[in-house]
């Protein structure tokens, strides 16, 4: 087939009048973009804040688990210190962790020395003993390389935060005491999950602390996920980066969320049938769209 041919037979007429980003969509997929557009509100404007998990910079000593932590926590001198090495260890969820509308703590927690705390090392020295075992050339936060008897050894990328701490300040770090919806970074298709307060989540993988579960249940959506996916690019094996500047965009519609406060945050496969038609409703769509949402191939 010759291409002038193909054009004439595939073409889409597409309105660049605006300065926002475009993508060139067929009709149908047009039509469904508007009406998704039309009814929500992007998740970013909803007074919530997407974030990302923590990172440690060197997770073989900030992660441990639940063997380790009964170590260290046996170490303690004192009740006291005991009581707030307890607090400072946290479980955690790593992205490997995370399922559709579930996850499997893998017994992991962290040592939650956030930056932002402004922790004394000195009043946890069982947490001190620990760290130093790996060298504390290793967790010092220059980005310098050091000769140690002769293995060199690099430390930690530059930072203002001391050897103890881990690598990011984490400002927000009430936040991993809240309800929060997560879900892992990478993935086939979309994997958000309701996450009790308490549970630490590590990075990469994002985070929201809110406990409205309709907001799970569009996340979770084949609607939400086809929406999410034309902002980005489809890696090699249909792998997906489900980034914060991606998610924060999907429109959500804020009335007739009733219904879906109603299913739990872990539904059965014919409840998932059910909310996802609950979903096209309420974004309006035709049985037409309907349809090629349901059949479509990522």
């Amino acid at each position: 087939m010759k291409l002038s041919v193909f054009v004439q037979q595939q073409g889409v007429e597409c309105d660049f009048s605006s300065s926002d980003s475009w993508v060139i969509l067929s009709p149908i997929e047009q039509s469904i973009k508007r009406k998704i557009e039309a009814v929500g509100t992007p998740l970013k404007d909803w007074d919530i804040q997407i974030n990302y998990g923590i990172k440690t910079g060197y997770n073989d000593a900030f992660i441990i688990d639940t063997e380790k932590r009964e170590a260290i926590l046996a170490n303690c001198q004192t009740e006291e210190e005991r009581k707030r090495t307890a607090e400072l260890i946290r479980p955690i969820l790593r992205g490997r962790d995370i399922k559709r509308y579930g996850y499997e703590w893998a017994d992991k927690y962290i040592i939650a020395t956030f930056p932002s705390r402004h922790y004394d090392i000195e009043q946890y020295p069982a947490v001190k003993r620990h760290l130093l075992s790996f060298g504390k050339e290793r967790l010092e936060q220059t980005g310098k390389t050091y000769t140690i008897n002769g293995e060199k050894i690099k430390s930690r990328k530059k930072t203002n935060n001391k050897w103890f701490e881990t690598q990011d300040s984490i400002s927000y770090w009430e936040d991993f005491f809240k309800p929060k919806i997560t879900w892992g970074n990478l993935n086939l298709k979309s994997t958000y999950s309701y996450v009790q307060k308490g549970m630490f989540i590590n990075a990469p993988s994002p985070f929201v602390a809110t406990s409205n579960i309709a907001i799970l249940h569009i996340l979770n959506s084949k609607l939400a996920d086809y929406y999410v996916r034309s902002l980005g690019v489809t890696r090699n094996g249909g792998y997906f980066e489900y980034k914060p500047m991606f998610v924060e965009k999907l429109p959500i519609p804020q009335t007739g969320l009733d219904t879906l406060t109603s299913y739990p945050s872990n539904p059965s496969e014919a409840q998932e049938k059910e909310i996802d038609y609950i979903i096209y409703q309420l974004y309006q769509l035709s049985l037409q769209e309907i349809d090629y949402i349901e059949n479509r191939e990522i």
